[in-house]
């Protein structure tokens, strides 16, 4: 049977107290993933005093449920790029993308980091039924964007399937990304920084100084940087520029040099992802609106299927998991000033798929808008901006949200809390208030109310992923009603305990 859990998290990683003293630093980072990790590397580095704070272990959220493709290859593909952001926004993301990988290579070797990095070609093939052209006018793109050596070429290297046309992207590279975080860690405190894991941060306020408040303890700090994946500070400016979008992995062993070592994506919607680690193949995609999809189990089994199609002699899977990513409404990240905030609260959030790149690109630009110097980046990834381009984007998701309060008016997912299975969660009504209701493996129920504590929709049973799922912006909660992700930034509450969902 698969372990349900992502192929990174055997790891042993650093071990950090919580915070149990107010202290003052020049920078304080909220999240302790690769963004929050490479803005305080970078500032402590500068020989600037940072604290990084984490409500769970150092890089124990979204990252660890990455896959690791380090690529100038943008998910969302050139032509798009070019149509919303012009020819020099293009070349700026192909630049910075480009610069990501690359600063991720010198820190390894900087650091002397035994995390597994190479580079290797990336490749873009078409999905059944693509067409020629579609990779002819993403190729023309990428060029334009300043990216000479990408080559289109007759198939991809596998013997085991025959890709059709593809683009190769030279220089893309992989890395196993908790190893090169823990040594992050290290090397962050070796400069003076401090991290505090187990750390719960409940309120942020810009000003002179800033104020993180975490429990009975504060840091006042010069500069804030809230690198939660999705900002927690932020009801609503940031969440209405983006969507959450639930993506799943597996991983299955391949004979020694049946697979080359390459990364691979096809030109799907969504689309699949390809990459070796050692001799496991990991194959991502099956991608959908996080909370509106009751069929989750199902995206493993499909994925499997498509890669044995593909990949024939891969064994059993041994590894399935799944993760969210922020699409913002253009494709790129939004990074820097958090918008109708103090100038000294930074944001970093929407990685588009581009996690990896787009953490490393967070940490760049950020460390040099707080230390005063200027970054060519800094107006394409501006969190306040708006792109005309991406208005009819805008309005679709923003009518998907609003159609999620609807689900006030309906009845549960079952009649009753007796038709729910061990480790299984559904939603019950109970008079006016839905409640989400968890039974454990030894049938004992777990009752929360089903508001999200953000905005107030109705949290979604994700049973791939055992958690509780909202529909809106992407809170996520485990199975018993803990927050592991933004932009909620407390629990369901209590059944018992009614509330405003209107206000919540």
């Amino acid at each position: 049977m698969a372990l349900h859990r992502s192929i990174w998290a055997d790891v042993a990683m650093p071990q950090s107290p919580p915070l149990q003293e107010n202290i003052h630093v020049d920078a304080c980072i909220v999240g302790a993933g690769i963004s929050g990790l490479t803005t305080a590397y970078l500032l402590a580095r500068a020989g600037r005093l940072v604290a990084v704070l984490d409500d769970g272990a150092v890089a124990g959220g979204m990252t660890q449920r990455t896959t690791a493709h380090i690529s100038n290859m943008l998910d969302d593909g050139y032509v798009e790029i070019e149509k919303l952001h012009g020819r020099e926004g293009a070349r700026l993301a192909a630049d910075s993308h480009t610069a990501a990988a690359d600063r991720i290579e010198t820190i390894v070797r900087q650091e002397r980091i035994d995390c597994d990095f190479a580079r290797l070609d990336g490749y873009l093939f078409l999905a059944e039924g693509g067409r020629r052209e579609a990779l002819e006018r993403e190729f023309d793109a990428a060029r334009r964007a300043g990216l000479r050596a990408v080559e289109f070429v007759a198939r991809a290297p596998y013997a085991s399937f025959d890709t059709g046309p593809c683009l190769r992207f030279p220089s893309a590279a992989q890395f196993h990304p908790l190893k090169y975080l823990a040594r992050l860690a290290q090397a962050i405190e070796h400069d003076g920084g401090r991290i505090f894991t187990g750390t719960h941060v409940t309120s942020i306020e810009g000003g002179v100084p800033a104020v993180v408040q975490a429990g009975q303890h504060v840091v006042t700090a010069d500069a804030v940087v809230v690198a939660t994946n999705v900002p927690v500070n932020d009801r609503v400016t940031i969440h209405t520029k983006q969507a959450p979008y639930m993506t799943y992995v597996i991983a299955a062993r391949v004979p020694q040099g049946t697979v080359p070592q390459v990364l691979s994506w096809d030109t799907g919607d969504p689309y699949h992802y390809i990459r070796l680690h050692g001799d496991l193949l990991i194959v991502g995609g099956e991608d959908h609106k996080s909370g509106q999809a009751s069929d989750t189990p199902e995206r493993h089994r499909r994925l499997e299927a498509w890669a044995r199609k593909r990949f024939p002699m891969m064994g059993a899977v041994e590894y399935a998991w799944g993760g969210q990513v922020m699409e913002t409404q253009d494709g790129l990240a939004f990074i820097g000033r958090n918008p109708a905030d103090h100038d000294n609260v930074y944001v970093v959030t929407g990685d588009s798929g581009m996690g990896i790149t787009h953490g490393t690109i967070a940490g760049m630009l950020l460390s040099d808008l707080i230390l005063g110097q200027t970054n060519p980046w800094a107006k394409l990834y501006d969190p306040a901006r708006v792109t005309l381009g991406a208005a009819v984007d805008f309005a679709r998701e923003n009518s998907n949200v609003a159609l999620q309060y609807t689900e006030w008016l309906t009845g549960g997912d079952v009649a009753s809390v007796d038709e729910i299975r061990p480790d299984s969660g559904a939603i019950v009504r109970k008079g006016l208030e839905k409640i989400a209701v968890y039974r454990d493996p030894q049938g004992k129920l777990h009752e929360r109310n089903a508001a999200c504590p953000h905005l107030g929709c109705v949290v979604h049973w994700n049973r791939a992923e055992t958690t509780w799922d909202c529909p809106c912006h992407g809170s996520r909660f485990d199975r018993y009603g803990k927050v592991i992700n933004g932009p909620a930034n407390r629990d369901l509450a209590p059944a018992q305990k009614s509330q405003d969902k209107r206000a919540a």
